[in-house]
């Protein structure tokens, strides 16, 4: 048992809540914290009986107070989708820059090293493919995703800053798409859309003709490289993700082969500076951490689907 405490902001999100249950694994004294306007009590109630779990309903764009000693603390509160981040951009921008400061302030008071979950959409709409972390981005800062890129960006900016100016240990993950179970059904992104309308037995909506891109990695994978950054001595922005290209009509063809439907699509207009290419360069991740993604993408979405399938009726199901 390690008998550290971490502290894991966004914990009753997708992401937040996998690394919950892996700190808990190895051993950690686990305080999640959520305001819970995109996370769900649902993916960590499991938790809520064992000794080493606490969980604080707090938004962490106020100040952030925990008692007792510190030795990580994961910033993975934000919204990640479009729809979410579309709805709400202050709170967006306000969890990525004082959210950042709140937690960066409480890391230097505890002495904790601090993991911040930055994003691909640092680089925008890339024009350097694949992405490598020395590549500086392509965003609009006044466009509609402005509020999501600029917030991470900021982030990953005053996250340097407290490294540089008053040596904290720090480290940041650029992650790249991501999925798996505990995913919200209704989150907007591409995986969950396809799968609900497939499973429901609708169209699938492709924005823009379904050239654009995307990588996925599953979510253990990604868990992983953020478990080996966190323990790793490298302080610059690292890439974690699944290098595997797809295009999104391709990715259509094969959630309906997967899910046994027949292919239908509904084209709609492309999103405001949605980005075309999407695909990680993970050379560092390989040689610093000795990480690469070990699910590929069919064992991945099989998992995925027995998840979905509990929380989507069928036609069939509906009209019995």
């Amino acid at each position: 048992m390690s008998g550290k405490r971490v502290l894991i902001t966004g914990g009753a999100g997708f992401l937040g809540s996998h690394l919950c249950d892996r700190f808990i694994k190895e051993g950690y004294h686990v305080v999640a914290m959520d305001n819970l306007i995109t996370g769900n009590l649902e993916n960590i109630e499991h938790l809520f009986k064992l000794p080493n779990f606490e969980f604080y309903h707090h938004d962490v764009s106020k100040f952030v107070h925990v008692p007792g000693e510190l030795d990580y603390i994961l910033h993975f509160a934000s919204p990640a989708s479009p729809i979410d981040y579309l709805k709400i951009p202050i709170q967006t921008l306000k969890v990525g820059s004082l959210g950042t400061h709140n937690l960066l302030g409480l890391a230097k008071a505890k002495g904790a090293r601090m993991l911040i979950a930055s994003t691909s959409e640092v680089y925008g709409d890339p024009q350097v493919h694949p992405q490598q972390e020395d590549y500086w981005g392509n965003v609009n800062p006044v466009g509609p995703r402005g509020c999501y890129d600029e917030a991470k960006r900021f982030q990953e900016a005053m996250t340097m800053a407290y490294h540089m100016h008053h040596g904290l240990e720090t480290r940041i993950v650029r992650i790249f798409n991501t999925y798996g179970p505990r995913m919200r059904l209704d989150d907007g992104r591409v995986l969950p859309a396809f799968l609900s309308q497939a499973l429901r037995g609708e169209p699938l909506s492709i924005f823009g003709d379904g050239s654009q891109t995307r990588s996925f990695c599953y979510v253990d994978d990604l868990v992983e490289g953020i478990y080996r950054l966190l323990l790793s001595d490298y302080h610059l922005p690292v890439n974690v993700g699944n290098p595997s290209e797809i295009t999104i009509k391709e990715f259509a063809e094969e959630i309906c082969k997967l899910t046994g439907v027949e292919l239908k699509v509904e084209y709609q207009p492309l999103p405001k500076d949605d980005p075309q290419k999407r695909q990680p360069d993970i050379t560092k991740a390989k040689e610093i951490l000795g990480w690469e993604p070990q699910v590929d993408r069919a064992e991945g979405l099989k998992r995925t689907l027995e998840y979905f399938k509990d929380k989507i009726k069928t036609p069939a199901e509906q009209e019995a």
